[in-house]
């Protein structure tokens, strides 16, 4: 596990959330959820299905709109402006988009264009968001594309490609657009198992990089060797938090052991895992 870069000269986290709050109709999902991300870190979000992890990194992007609370990227306030003393209003999109403008993600679903390469995937919102010339768009795609193994792949189309393939063609297109930082819904969900690895490696590569990430994961391995700090989610809360070692081995919570015994004896899962090093 690699150790976060020290910034004394950042007054503020990359990302900042205090009392975040999320309702579907009746159902709230969402509850006082307090959480910062410091630059280079890599917080994995765990928990069962329906935690509400998913709903929470979408608030961080603002793909789902967050009823309750704050949340500051690099300091500015997402998705809402003061209205006139009343509280406040959402704001208009250009300026959502400014604030994100900085916040790349990776879905589930690869969501990659069918009829567009593997180097159009990766250069269109550089053409068409970025306005970079074709020339400067292929440039960067290319090295993107270097990045995550896949240069020789950059004439094909989606349908050549493996389902691991296909997440790292999506990876590069979110890196191409020069993010500071970084959110991943689950990644390897929807691969093979034998595919998971390969997506893996790049991430890790990007955590050793110093790329600030947020990570929704089922893969208790991947969050116990990358991590800075795992965070437990249980029906909308913030139930556990902690450095791998006091979440994945010395954790007295009652649920987070029901939890983590649904997955791998942790004992032994923490032995085989808590000397395995990234490089």
């Amino acid at each position: 596990m690699k150790t976060p870069e020290q910034h004394p000269d950042d007054p503020q986290p990359m990302l900042r959330l205090r009392n975040v709050g999320k309702s579907f109709g009746t159902l709230r999902v969402l509850k006082g959820i307090d959480l910062e991300v410091r630059r280079s870190e890599v917080v994995c979000l765990i928990g069962p299905s329906g935690s509400g992890k998913s709903t929470l990194l979408r608030s961080m992007a603002f793909l789902e709109e967050y009823d309750e609370g704050e949340i500051h990227i690099e300091g500015q306030l997402l998705g809402y402006v003061a209205d006139n003393g009343k509280g406040r209003k959402r704001a208009a999109q250009a300026r959502i988009n400014q604030v994100r403008r900085n916040v790349g993600m990776v879905f589930q679903q690869f969501n990659l264009w069918p009829h567009m390469t593997a180097l159009g995937n990766v250069s269109e919102a550089l053409l068409r968001v970025r306005k970079l010339a074709p020339a400067e768009a292929r440039q960067r795609a290319l090295a993107m594309l270097d990045k995550v193994g896949l240069a020789h792949k950059a004439d094909v189309y989606p349908i050549q490609l493996s389902g691991g393939q296909q997440q790292r063609v999506a990876i590069a297109r979110a890196l191409a657009m020069e993010p500071h930082i970084m959110l991943f819904d689950e990644p390897t969900s929807a691969l093979d198992p034998e595919l998971v690895g390969e997506v893996l490696q790049v991430m890790k590569a990007l955590a050793r990089e110093g790329m600030t990430m947020v990570v929704v994961t089922h893969e208790m391995g991947f969050a116990a060797q990358v991590a800075d700090s795992v965070v437990f989610l249980d029906q909308g809360q913030v139930v556990a938090q902690g450095t791998p070692q006091q979440i994945f081995h010395d954790t007295e919570h009652p649920r987070l052991q029901q939890f983590l015994q649904n997955y791998l004896d942790r004992n032994a899962f923490w032995q085989d895992n808590q000397e395995v090093s990234l490089v």
